[in-house]
């Protein structure tokens, strides 16, 4: 972020994730073995939908969201990936 303020090449929008996205399974799995406590069973999504109403939506919809401006502007990400990031926590 502060890289993104201070050059102008990242003018206007830019994506704050990493550039190796993944899904919710496998983010959960990959947590629970870092952590080393088994992964927990997933909620129904109708569950979900009762308890949270239209916010559901935000943890039940999908978005596959990438950094390009900072690809593009050669930024070098230190976790690049899930797993090096959680081996860093």
């Amino acid at each position: 972020v502060l890289q993104a303020l201070q050059d102008e090449r990242y003018r206007g929008p830019c994506n704050a994730t990493a550039p190796h996205p993944v899904r919710n399974g496998e983010f959960t799995r990959a947590l629970a073995a870092a952590v080393r406590r088994p992964a927990v069973m997933p909620v129904p999504a109708l569950a979900l939908k009762l308890a949270l109403g239209e916010a559901s939506s935000l943890l039940l919809g999908s978005q596959r969201v990438l950094p390009g401006r900072a690809m593009a502007c050669g930024f070098s990400f230190r976790y690049p990936t899930l797993a090096s990031a959680l081996a860093a926590l």
